[in-house]
């Protein structure tokens, strides 16, 4: 009897352990350092929003709105970019949106490759003009 009950504790703790949920927490990857590093590339790369958003828009809309309503919009994100990039800088150290490092505004699955928040359509990081090296891999043909 006495094997049996410590066979039947060392199973069950053997069983505890192997099927321990031991992932990191959801928000590990916002670190401080990410945060110093998300609001420098908003200061610098921040300005980038207005072509970003004039293609788009003239993607979407033709080339008026693209030209008009790309170019308003751009400069609002633009400087929505700047205010967020100088926030992060002065408060890197400290976590401040709900104890987290994470950014003030909130990302969502708008896009695969690019997440943004609908409401005011920012990515954490700026967007990229020309080559997006978020591809892994590359158009080639073999003669």
């Amino acid at each position: 009897m006495k094997k049996w009950l410590i066979t039947t504790i060392a199973a069950c703790s053997i069983f505890s352990i192997a099927s321990a949920d031991i992932q990191a927490p959801p928000a590990s990857e916002y670190t401080a350092n990410r945060k110093l590093g998300r609001a420098i590339s908003n200061i610098l790369y921040g300005f980038i929003e207005i072509p970003e958003q004039i293609v788009r828009k003239n993607n979407a809309y033709g080339s008026k709105a693209g030209y008009s309503f790309g170019l308003v919009d751009g400069v609002h994100k633009g400087f929505k970019r700047l205010g967020y990039g100088f926030y992060e800088l002065f408060t890197f150290h400290c976590p401040t949106y709900k104890g987290t490092y994470r950014p003030p505004y909130q990302k969502c699955g708008a896009d695969w490759r690019v997440e943004m928040n609908p409401s005011d359509g920012l990515s954490e990081f700026p967007p990229e003009l020309g080559f997006e090296s978020h591809f892994s891999h590359s158009r080639s043909t073999d003669y």
